[in-house]
């Protein structure tokens, strides 16, 4: 079986696979964690005990949240170019315009910008807010740019969490829904219309609010509309 597993290219991406969702697991886990758990907590703790969640807890969970989202995103990439070499070999570039890449391209695409919002939103933010947490619980001054910074965070926390519905939905559709593409069917326009979705939203995650994502029914709520948009889409166009 070992020996099966490390001397082809499919072994290889088996194993690929098995991290990408091992990783992803702690990645999406602990993102829901932030969004269903602490962030209800903090809405109700006392100003003591949100001071030292955040210096103490906080930063361990950060680490294990952006290196999940890391090695998700590699061990991801790394599928991709194996399975995208395995079908363009066998079968030509065209191969990109079937069922499989459509969905597992949509769904890459809302993971690799939940990756980037990671290490370049939430994480550079939530350094701000745990070092001003551990300034004042040490008696210094706090810093004023620490609350935009921490609500510039959540902005792009829920934003992750809406895209993770669809983007979940679309990972396991590469195996369990497949549609028909005709002469009729109308790709570039559904990447048109997709793209202009997906990184509306996340121009919002940048620069917005969080709107009916506010709340933890708002934000499951939206993700499972923005899925069935996607499924909207996928089904008029092909």
């Amino acid at each position: 079986m070992l020996q099966t597993i490390f001397s082809n290219i499919q072994g290889l991406h088996f194993i690929f696979r098995f991290l990408h969702l091992f990783m992803g697991i702690i990645w999406i886990g602990i993102l829901y964690y932030f969004n269903y758990v602490q962030g209800a907590y903090f809405a109700e703790a006392s100003p003591e005990g949100k001071a030292n969640v955040t210096a103490k807890l906080l930063p361990r969970a950060m680490w294990w949240f952006r290196w999940g989202a890391m090695w998700t995103f590699v061990t991801g990439a790394l599928m991709l170019m194996i399975r995208a070499h395995m079908d363009v070999s066998g079968a030509g570039v065209g191969v990109f315009a079937t069922p499989f890449w459509i969905n597992i391209l949509t769904g890459a695409t809302m993971g690799t910008l939940m990756f980037l919002n990671v290490w370049l939103i939430i994480h550079p933010a939530q350094k701000v807010v745990i070092a001003n947490a551990v300034a004042v619980a040490a008696g210094q001054p706090a810093n004023p740019a620490a609350a935009a910074r921490g609500a510039r965070s959540g902005v792009a926390s829920r934003t992750n969490t809406l895209l993770s519905i669809p983007m979940m939905f679309f990972m396991l559709a590469t195996n369990h829904l497949g549609y028909a593409i005709t002469d009729n069917s109308k790709v570039s326009v559904y990447w048109i219309v997709a793209l202009i979705i997906i990184f509306g939203i996340e121009f919002n995650a940048i620069k917005g609010k969080t709107g009916p994502m506010t709340t933890i029914k708002g934000v499951i709520t939206c993700g499972f509309a923005l899925t069935a948009v996607f499924v909207v889409l996928l089904s008029v166009l092909m």
